[in-house]
């Protein structure tokens, strides 16, 4: 159950309008969704059958971060075969079983922010702290009062959803839902949620924790002028494996992140991941199920090929996503770009040849790093990166499995803490100036 302690949130005209909005939403051909309302609070998210499958839609969405590529106002992401895009879930998946039952437990930590509130916190959602934009809405940079302080400012970052499309509706319930329930230290925190009518319509809203270095994906890109230095990716990769474990396996019920990728993977002020955006989330098979059937939903390069071709969705899924992640983390290169000759478009498809020999593994370790420093761990990584990538899905190990390979590694490499970016990007300027000494006297 979700507080509804703000005020003008609980008021009876907004629960029988929200109710009519969200029993329209999904009884016109999309989802029979049964809402029913307590006093001041809402719970929701059971499903019973409904419609046949419909033909999927490409859709585009926004993640939470700060001054990434995207804040520009372009979606990265674009409807290309060759190029990352996502695709509208219309499937009737997860049927007649509530979702996430620890949901009315936790979620009242959630606060119930009013959209004036929301709107003070973004300067009247000023353009000039838009962080993101997609086809869900747009993010803003805020500040509010800090609950623990008064007398301090509380970061925060203000997912806006678009008045336009269904696809936003469903994935704002989901977000509120999963992020209601976990509670991890390499998962996003959802600080609340704004949801209010108001003469131009309903306003949807989802306030998280500010996430001040981006994504992993920002610091990838070719555009980057400060990439990450090795044993920061390593980091990464165990922060994220753990987040991934947490969701498969550390609570009474699963949830597959069903979207795992580099731009999900957001940095926080002390350079910790943390993973994002949990619009596609969804709750894994009952006991005694394999999988969940499900419309074919993510983005193309990181989807597991099973998934693509039935809609059979298993936590395996994500684990080969997890995979396709740790290639981009060594390599520095998307899962799929269309601006490279042919036969290196495709990431996996590319490394193939250069991962059984070391001499030629050393071609493919991203030319921003130290190759001789990275090196070891990087073999090693792709074993383990080989491992969660195998074709057949019942043979890929379980994330917590893979979280053990990775913390052995990162133990075994010797990284200590990494640095911040700014201490590695210091340390790379005086050896510049070291160089160019020795090479004047």
């Amino acid at each position: 159950m979700i507080s509804s302690s703000g005020t003008g949130v609980g008021s009876s005209h907004w629960k029988f309008y929200l109710h009519a909005q969200l029993q329209r939403f999904f009884l016109q051909g999309k989802r029979d969704f049964r809402v029913s309302f307590r006093t001041r609070a809402m719970k929701c998210f059971q499903f019973s059958n409904g419609v046949k499958k419909e033909e999927p839609q490409i859709i585009k969405s926004a993640s939470v971060w700060s001054n990434s590529s995207s804040s520009t106002g372009h979606d990265t992401r674009r409807s290309s075969e060759f190029n990352s895009q996502n695709i509208t879930d219309t499937s009737t998946e997860s049927v007649g079983r509530p979702q996430y039952p620890s949901f009315s437990q936790k979620a009242s930590n959630l606060k119930a922010f009013t959209f004036a509130e929301l709107r003070a916190a973004t300067k009247n959602f000023s353009r000039s702290l838009m962080v993101g934009e997609g086809g869900f809405g747009c993010v803003y940079r805020g500040s509010i009062k800090n609950p623990d302080d008064p007398s301090k400012k509380l970061e925060i970052a203000v997912k806006q959803l678009s008045r336009k499309g269904l696809q936003g509706h469903k994935e704002w319930l989901t977000e509120v839902n999963v992020l209601g329930v976990v509670e991890h230290q390499n998962l996003v925190k959802l600080v609340g949620y704004c949801a209010e009518d108001d003469e131009r319509g309903m306003q949807r809203l989802l306030v998280y924790e500010f996430m001040p270095n981006r994504s992993v994906g920002d610091h990838l890109s070719t555009r980057s002028t400060a990439p990450l230095s090795w044993a920061m990716r390593l980091r990464i990769a165990l922060d994220a494996a753990r987040g991934l474990a947490y969701l498969h396996e550390g609570m009474d019920f699963q949830i597959i992140f069903r979207d795992f990728k580099t731009s999900n993977i957001l940095l926080d002020e002390q350079w910790n991941a943390k993973l994002s955006d949990f619009g596609l989330a969804r709750q894994g098979p009952d006991e005694g199920l394999t999988h969940v059937s499900t419309a074919v939903v993510g983005t193309i390069g990181y989807a597991a090929p099973e998934y693509m071709q039935t809609g059979h969705l298993t936590a395996k899924s994500d684990i080969w996503s997890y995979g396709v992640v740790l290639y981009e983390l060594i390599t520095g290169r998307p899962p799929i770009d269309r601006n490279r000759p042919r036969g290196e478009q495709k990431l996996l498809e590319w490394v193939r040849p250069y991962i059984s020999d070391l001499k030629k593994f050393r071609m493919i370790i991203d030319p921003r790093l130290d190759v001789g420093h990275a090196i070891k761990s990087a073999t090693k990584l792709s074993t383990i990166a080989n491992r969660c990538l195998v074709g057949r899905p019942k043979s890929r190990p379980k994330m917590s499995e893979v979280l053990e390979m990775v913390e052995k590694l990162v133990q075994s490499a010797e990284i200590g803490t990494p640095q911040p970016l700014w201490v590695f990007l210091q340390g790379k300027g005086e050896l510049e100036k070291r160089r160019k000494g020795e090479g004047s006297t």
